[in-house]
């Protein structure tokens, strides 16, 4: 089956879509029975393109959700097609009768999706919520003038306050993508104009690579150390959260003076082993 695609302005898509005859009540009928009973795909082709000046139509009503009306349109689009299979020309209403909830549902849980990357309509009641609330709140401004508190909204829905809150403070917050265009004709996005005060990728490669060559050096420095000097080093220099000179001495029997000794000694050792730690091991020996 094809559709015409929403390409180009929206002025010239409708153009293309006034082409197709809206159907008579009896024409639509024969389609849909061709559809059903043959799988016939030109009659159900037909059925489709005589309607989408309605999913245009509906797709207005939700413009102001800050999404393109041609994306809306494209998936409105959708839920028709998906109406014609599914519709039964037998029952006894016009198929847009029937195809106009489907055409809804495909527009709404695309504005759902596209709304934020965490889920704000998780249950049928808050994806009814979140389309019912803009509308509820301008009903109620353009009856008193001044903005409606949420238990207000509240008891014009039949929800509580706190569900009105809730859902108020996830539509007041969008999500943005970073690679999205700051404007639809422009070749700059968002990504652009982030400001970063870290270091560029070359100083942090060089800074990386001067780390890992420090450790290796650092790693061989200590295989020359003793095992009481490699534990204090390990354990009092090298740790997040260095032990004391007690600690150690506890450890190894020893009195607090001679574990601040035995560190001197290995502090030194280090500073012989990689020179360019000389400087560094002097100030912590003092």
């Amino acid at each position: 089956m094809e559709v015409p695609a929403v390409t180009g302005t929206l002025d010239l898509y409708m153009a293309e879509i006034s082409r197709f005859p809206i159907l008579t009540a009896e024409e639509e009928f024969r389609l849909a029975v061709q559809l059903v009973k043959y799988n016939d795909m030109e009659a159900a082709e037909k059925l489709v393109v005589s309607n989408l000046r309605f999913v245009v139509k509906i797709s207005h009503e939700y413009r102001n959700y800050g999404l393109k009306l041609a994306d809306l349109v494209q998936e409105g689009n959708i839920g028709l097609m998906h109406a014609v299979r599914k519709f039964d020309p037998y029952k006894g209403y016009r198929l847009i009768s029937y195809a106009v909830w489907w055409i809804r549902a495909y527009i709404q849980n695309y504005i759902i999706k596209s709304w934020s990357l965490v889920k704000i309509g998780t249950t049928q009641a808050q994806r009814k919520l979140f389309f019912k609330l803009s509308q509820a709140r301008k009903k109620l401004e353009s009856l008193s003038e001044k903005r409606p508190e949420f238990a207000e909204i509240a008891a014009t829905l039949g929800v509580r306050p706190e569900e009105i809150e809730e859902m108020d403070i996830r539509m007041g917050s969008r999500d943005l993508s970073l690679d999205a265009h700051v404007i639809d004709d422009g070749e700059a996005t968002h990504m652009d104009y982030l400001m970063y005060d870290g270091e560029d990728q070359e100083t942090a490669l060089i800074r990386k690579e001067e780390m890992a060559l420090v450790q290796h050096n650092i790693a061989g420095a200590l295989a020359k150390l003793n095992e009481k000097e490699s534990f204090i080093i390990r354990n009092r220099v090298m740790a997040d959260n260095p032990l004391t000179l007690q600690a150690i001495g506890d450890r190894y029997h020893i009195t607090r003076e001679r574990a601040r000794q035995i560190e001197k000694q290995a502090l030194r050792k280090l500073g012989l082993a990689i020179p360019s730690l000389g400087g560094e091991t002097k100030l912590l020996e003092g």
